[in-house]
């Protein structure tokens, strides 16, 4: 009876970083700056393995899905976190909150499955290098990337659906910069127990299984790459996956860290700084890691930077010739 009473909150506060001025500002200057850099890093990706032709390959196709989710996945927790550091009112609707939390965790888990088809394709690429090209068709590229985006989204959706069902009767102040699981689900005042269950089962099944493909292939790639005779077959192989697996170990740590364990145990501050983590930093990170440790894709940027520099200097110098 005494449930009934109490009012049902339609809003919730996010108080995200509530520090001295000097702070903010600088906060938001870097916040600002890493945004920025994460849409172009990630657009110049996509832009570059659109336009060459030699990079018209499995590998940069799924790199492409990569960059186009980090876009969107920094999107959704950034604007609003920048937005809050000069607004006045820290309030977001219970609808606003449920979508943030809906894409945050669709793109997180639609990551988890597209790195997991990324390792797969090198596995055949390392290990049926004579069979790779019949198996890794544009088809079945499509198709896995369609498995990792729909895969991503439905079960954000399970997750989120039974969250949203929830009564939450106040307090209604989220310490955190965006609508997470867990500081949402801790401001339930009803039994969450249910929704615990499904969130942290689902949160096991969309990290450990695509955990352990990656695992496996990276077995499979290791044991068939020290079975090569040549040193210098050995290391074309591992230059191939060192990219992706430094992407891997990154972004899996912290998620694991972060969401596969019991909601109640954390502490509110460490999951902040985690969460700027994985959220803010890692997908301005991973274009980094990619282009540096490809010599692919730094030597088509390259050329790309030098036909412009060069197509740039025949306008400037055309005047002068024709005096």
């Amino acid at each position: 009876y005494g449930m009934k009473n109490q009012t049902t909150i339609s809003e919730f506060i996010l108080l995200g970083f509530s520090y001295g001025l000097q702070v903010q500002t600088i906060l938001f200057l870097v916040f600002l700056i890493t945004y920025m850099v994460t849409i172009i890093e990630n657009a110049i990706i996509i832009f570059v393995v659109n336009r060459n032709h030699h990079l018209h390959k499995p590998m940069y196709y799924f790199l492409g899905n990569l960059s186009f989710l980090e876009i969107w996945y920094i999107s959704v927790t950034l604007p609003r976190l920048l937005f809050g550091f000069w607004s006045q009112s820290k309030s977001i609707s219970f609808s606003s909150c449920m979508t943030q939390l809906y894409f945050f965790i669709s793109l997180m888990c639609t990551e988890c499955v597209l790195l997991a088809v990324m390792a797969y394709d090198r596995y055949l690429a390392v290990c049926h290098p004579l069979r790779y090209a019949a198996i890794m068709t544009h088809k079945l590229c499509f198709q896995l990337s369609v498995l990792s985006w729909a895969g991503g989204f439905s079960i954000s959706l399970v997750k989120v659906s039974f969250i949203s069902r929830l009564t939450f009767c106040g307090p209604q102040v989220i310490n955190h910069f965006f609508c997470d699981i867990s500081p949402v689900l801790n401001l339930s005042c009803t039994d969450m127990s249910l929704a615990e269950t499904v969130d942290f089962a689902l949160a096991l099944l969309i990290l450990l299984v695509p955990l352990l493909i990656i695992v496996f292939s990276y077995c499979c790639i290791v044991s068939t790459v020290l079975c090569m005779p040549s040193a210098q077959g050995r290391r074309k192989a591992f230059s191939t996956c060192t990219s992706h697996f430094t992407v891997v170990i990154v972004f899996f740590s912290a998620t694991l860290f972060m969401y596969a364990r019991p909601r109640r145990i954390h502490p509110f501050n460490l999951n902040k700084i985690v969460s700027i983590f994985y959220a803010v930093f890692t997908p301005a990170l991973n274009p980094l890691i990619y282009c540096l440790r490809n010599k692919e894709v730094k030597k088509v940027l390259r050329k790309i930077i030098s036909t412009n520099c060069s197509a740039h200097h025949q306008i400037s110098a055309s005047p002068k010739d024709r005096a």
